[in-house]
Order: C-alpha cells, then sequence, then structure tokens
C-alpha cells in the first residue's frame, strides 16, 4: 500500500472520530435525540407520519429513514408509515412547473396533516427548498425535526427540534453525524412504541 494513502485513509478516519467525539460531548445532542424520536414516536402512535425531505447525500439519508421505518431496522415489526420526497418524475415535474425551490414545500403542503412530523435535513441549514417546506409543515401545525450543523441557520429557527452536528469545513462529515442520528432514532422510535 502506497504510504500516502495509507496516511490518507487514518487521517480521514481520525477526522470522522474527531467530528463524532465532539457531538458525542455535548450532552444536549442526547437530550435533543430523545426531544426528537419522542415526537416522532407520539405521531406515529396518534396515527400521524413521518415525512422527509433532503438535497443528494441528504436525500439519501431522508430516503433511508423511510425505508428502514416502513420496512425494518433490526428486526421484524410493524411498519410505520414514513414517506421521503425523492420520486424523480414528482421533483422533476415540480422543479419545472414551478421552482425547484418548491419540490419539498408542493409535497408537504399536498400530503401533511397536523399530526405528522417533518425531519428536514440539510447539512447547511439554509436549502432554500428544505427551508420552504418546513415553512409549510409549520403552516400547518406539522412538528420539525432537523438534522443539519451548528452555527445558526434558517431552519434551526423554524425547527420544533434541531439536531445539529459539529460545523466542519465538509459536508461528508456532517452527513456521518447525521446517518448516525438517523439510525438512533430509529431504534427509540422502535423502543418507544414498545419494539
Amino acid at each position: 500500500m502506497d504510504m500516502n494513502d495509507m496516511n490518507k485513509i487514518i487521517h480521514s478516519l481520525s477526522e470522522a472520530l474527531s467530528t463524532l467525539q465532539k457531538f458525542i460531548d455535548k450532552p444536549v445532542n442526547i437530550k435533543l435525540i430523545d426531544q426528537a424520536a419522542t415526537i416522532m414516536a407520539d405521531c406515529l402512535a396518534g396515527g400521524g407520519k413521518i415525512i422527509s425531505c433532503g438535497n443528494g447525500g441528504s436525500m439519501c439519508d431522508a430516503a433511508h429513514f423511510a425505508e428502514e421505518l416502513t420496512g425494518r431496522y433490526r428486526n421484524n415489526r410493524k411498519p410505520y408509515p414514513a414517506i421521503a420526497i425523492n420520486d424523480p418524475a414528482y421533483l422533476t415535474c415540480v422543479g419545472n412547473d414551478f421552482s425547484f425551490d418548491e419540490v419539498f414545500s408542493r409535497f408537504v403542503e399536498a400530503t401533511g396533516n397536523k399530526n405528522d412530523v417533518l425531519l428536514a435535513i440539510s447539512t447547511s441549514g439554509n436549502s432554500e427548498n428544505v427551508v420552504r417546506a418546513a415553512r409549510k409543515a409549520k403552516d400547518l401545525d406539522m412538528r420539525i425535526v432537523s438534522l443539519t450543523k451548528e452555527g445558526g441557520n434558517k431552519l434551526e429557527k423554524i425547527s420544533d427540534v434541531t439536531i445539529a452536528s459539529p460545523a466542519t469545513p465538509f459536508s461528508d462529515r456532517i452527513q456521518e453525524i447525521h446517518i448516525k442520528v438517523i439510525h438512533i432514532l430509529i431504534q427509540l422510535i422502535e423502543a418507544k412504541l414498545g419494539y
């Protein structure tokens, strides 16, 4: 193995570990994850659904969250109603006919209800289409959980619970925190609902 490649691998893993440790070292993050899971479990117990959205890698995380809830996580259990806004036909239709900024908010307007939760994912917290989805969810009296980064942003101001990764120069480290949080949320939702 080339020494430069080995150093890059070790550096990347160390950087990821450092970001995770910074996140763990803030006790408020543990409380916020539990608060978010409680909001989501209460939503599902009350007959609501969870809608998730994000761009790029965050869209993949939104889809992963929804498929783990509707399918299964670690053990078999009944499916929970969750939808990721990720249908290419829908996204290109609304993007073309209206604007890319409205691709998530129109879906929330069409399918969101008072008892539902929006999981809004944005590594910057300022993605206009995600922010508009959160505003629309707020208009519908939905609860909003956001995954973003520290430092203050538009999404944080709208959300009921914001779980923020330490700010890093690159979004991949933020996304790595987000996917860990998503997996923990699923575990907690299952536990709170008796699985």
